[in-house]
């Protein structure tokens, strides 16, 4: 990533109001104070850490969110402040968002990565019946026994991913029958990724003839590649995440492996951190620069322009969620917490940068929309941002946007 979009990460706090101009790697050291009475939005993720590229993002869609949103005016005629901080890890996340409702009086809380994480902040938010709008958590259990009628979701979970590059397999035979070995991310999104990729599998007649869990700070997978080569698995079946799966996919591809490759789970950052040489394998995505709806090439245009970059999956998520918030409280011209959570829970249709709108589920608050496959660009001429190819959008246009996501007896939940 250019100097240009790096996000400092020697400031502990970012205020980004109403007279935000200056790229993100040239923010003012005093805080930017937006006009009186404005709208504050508290922004966790991580900045740090294996999940770190991915933030990165996530604070720059979420930036430019903000500044659009100002420039048209507001929110019921308010500024948007953002009050943006490294999330680190559970304990800490939870820490500040605590702080960031008790001592700044945010009005809603949005972002993170770490499903776990996650889940700290969602049960902060309850308690103090904030808004959260998670942008990057997976975890079907946030959707499920840890559901809030608080808490709202922009990411997909699992089951969405799992789905979709199922699909995909199902159609080249690569299921039923077959023998995958899996490598999972050791933390609890790599856990539950891998039971809904077992669940799958299990479902359409397929073998899992391992599953080697992988700690988060690994970076180097020699040890890996000896097993796949001696196990000579139909398919290797990757649920790692952020910087593991760099790693691994430009491993795979040094040692010349000569059996298919897959994910559950799949960021833009990866791909590009992988390059040409490294990037392998088809894999399920949200989205991407490649989207071709009209409103998504729009966004890709301002994007690259502000922060000369393409946008990426990650960031999508955190523009959309403060998009939708601040469309919804114009919308019915109030920002009564239950009154918005209402208008969401209505089945009211949103722009989410594709070729069909989206909408939240009223019953689990997942923003339902149609997701992707990526796999490698065979056009060797194609520049450093289009080493994959996009798919086509799943679910197909004659199919329900629900048929990916895990239905009220697979992943009940229950507003307390």
């Amino acid at each position: 990533m250019s100097k240009k979009t790096t996000i400092s990460q020697s400031r502990r706090q970012l205020v980004l109001g109403a007279t935000t101009a200056a790229a993100l790697g040239a923010v003012a050291p005093a805080i930017v104070r937006a006009q009186a009475g404005p709208i504050r939005l508290g922004h966790l993720t991580p900045r740090t850490g294996f999940l770190g590229p991915m933030g990165e993002y996530a604070v720059m869609g979420a930036t430019l969110a903000v500044e659009e949103v100002n420039a048209a005016g507001g929110v019921l005629g308010r500024k948007i402040e953002m009050l943006a901080e490294d999330s680190v890890n559970p304990q800490t996340a939870s820490t500040k968002a605590q702080r960031m409702i008790e001592r700044d009086n945010v009005y809603a809380l949005i972002g993170e990565i770490s499903s776990a994480s996650g889940l700290a902040i969602s049960q902060v938010a309850t308690r103090a019946q904030k808004m959260f709008f998670q942008t990057g958590c997976n975890s079907d259990e946030l959707r499920g026994k840890s559901c809030s009628r608080y808490l709202f979701h922009t990411e997909a979970n699992n089951t969405m991913y799992v789905r979709t590059i199922g699909r995909y397999l199902l159609r080249e035979n690569m299921v039923k029958g077959k023998r995958w070995m899996a490598f999972t991310a050791d933390y609890a999104f790599g856990h539950d990724l891998f039971e809904k990729t077992k669940a799958f599998m299990d479902a359409n007649g397929g073998i899992f003839i391992s599953n080697d869990l992988i700690p988060t700070d690994a970076t180097e997978y020699s040890s890996v590649i000896l097993k796949i080569r001696q196990q000579k698995p139909d398919l290797v079946m990757s649920n790692l995440a952020g910087n593991q799966t760099t790693n691994f996919m430009k491993q795979y591809n040094e040692f010349k492996l000569p059996f298919p490759l897959a994910g559950a789970d799949l960021n833009a950052v990866s791909i590009w951190g992988a390059g040409r040489e490294g990037f392998s394998g088809t894999w399920p995505i949200i989205w991407t620069h490649q989207v071709k709806a009209p409103s998504a090439q729009k966004f890709v245009e301002t994007f690259t322009k502000r922060f000369n970059t393409p946008p990426e999956n990650q960031g999508v998520a955190d523009y959309l969620a403060i998009k939708i918030l601040a469309q919804s409280m114009n919308a019915i011209k109030t920002d009564d917490t239950m009154k918005v959570i209402e208008y969401l829970e209505s089945n009211v249709k949103f722009d989410v940068l594709r070729a069909r709108e989206g909408y939240f589920r009223p019953w689990d608050h997942q923003l339902m929309f149609e997701m992707y496959t990526v796999s490698p660009n065979p056009d060797p001429k194609a520049g450093k941002w289009d080493t994959m190819v996009t798919s086509a959008p799943v679910p197909g246009p004659d199919e329900s946007l629900e048929v990916l996501a895990p239905n009220r007896q697979e992943n009940e939940c229950k507003f307390a």
